[in-house]
């Protein structure tokens, strides 16, 4: 007895556990006693000139087959994707154990005076009888069917969060795209708190404060656009760019893909990236970064490209009084260009 409670105790201090669902990721133990996956797949198909785009029959059901089969045990979604059916059909079809999977989804920006009906909706698109997440995807609400703000305090959303996992329909709760003084009004009058943190976290944008005031206060930080603009083909957004002679050197040197690395980096740091594809080879490539590890100096020299550039910023939600993010004196019509 005495051992597994010094092998348990070295679990908690070093913040993870051990990896018992299946999977290629080790599992991260959060502040309520429950672990997540230290990497998983995004869903998010993003925007085009027309908008967000329109997930296609299959779309992302394929591609989530695809991630179980490759080992991914985390899977990403919120209301907002309109995928939540066919991640639900993915699970159901694999032979993956629906409690060795970790489901996230997130409360609509339009539903936040209807926390437990909203939760309740993707649970019966999912096909699940709870979630192992449950995140306010943004502190900003809208008035239902509408792109009318609605001003409702997150704290009030929050208390119906708490009731969520109270009732067992979400396993953990935590927040989205909320800054350092949002977080601090939420710990000083919740009952509950936050398990994770989900953000914008890549190279580009190392979010180090937000993450050190995350770690401080015990709140596992997910990251989403973990590649930041690797990929870009637009001269705005500042270096790395995936031909980067740095990364590829780490690439050749560990025998790796630059998102790979880019990856290791981010798990590294103790974040959990949801990097998102719909093709296969890249699927099983992106969370195959477990048998090696960065020494502390290619840590730092990674850190160096961090120019604190902001890719997803919806300025043009800025008047909103709970507006997370730095204002524009000019808002951007279309801020998820890079998304």
């Amino acid at each position: 007895m005495f051992y597994f409670s010094i092998i348990l105790a070295s679990f908690i201090i070093n913040g993870r556990c051990q990896q018992t669902d299946g999977g290629k990721a080790p599992r991260i133990l959060l502040n309520d006693g429950n672990t997540i996956p230290a990497i998983g797949l995004g869903t998010f198909l993003g925007f085009d000139e027309h908008g967000q785009k329109k997930v296609e029959p299959r779309e992302i059901e394929i591609p989530v087959t695809w991630a179980l089969n490759a080992g991914y045990r985390l899977i990403d979604t919120a209301y907002i994707y309109g995928n939540q059916d066919q991640i639900g059909v993915a699970i159901r079809k694999s032979d993956v154990p629906r409690e060795n999977i970790f489901i996230v989804t997130k409360l609509d920006m339009h539903d936040q005076r209807n926390v437990i009906s909203a939760l309740k909706k993707s649970l019966h698109q999912l096909n699940t009888p709870y979630v192992d997440l449950f995140l306010i995807h943004f502190p900003i609400a809208f008035k239902p069917n509408s792109e009318e703000f609605d001003v409702i305090d997150y704290l009030d959303t929050w208390k119906d969060m708490e009731e969520a996992k109270r009732q067992g329909l979400a396993k953990s709760i935590g927040i989205s795209n909320f800054n350092i003084s949002q977080i601090e009004r939420l710990l000083a009058h919740s009952e509950v708190k936050p398990a994770v943190l989900q953000v914008e976290v890549n190279l580009n944008f190392a979010q180090n404060k937000l993450i050190k005031f995350a770690k401080d206060n015990g709140i596992t930080v997910m990251a989403y656009s973990p590649f930041g603009s690797l990929f870009s083909n637009s001269s705005i957004p500042p270096p790395p760019r995936v031909h980067d002679p740095l990364l590829n050197s780490l690439a050749e040197k560990y025998r790796k893909t630059v998102p790979q690395i880019v990856l290791r980096y981010l798990t590294q740091r103790g974040v959990v990236p949801i990097p998102k594809s719909t093709h296969k080879d890249r699927i099983e490539k992106n969370v195959d970064i477990f048998d090696f590890e960065l020494s502390p100096d290619e840590m730092d020299m990674l850190s160096n490209f961090n120019k604190d550039y902001r890719l997803v910023w919806p300025s043009f939600w800025q008047d909103h009084p709970y507006y997370p993010f730095e204002k524009k004196s000019k808002p951007d019509p279309n801020p998820f260009h890079a998304d």
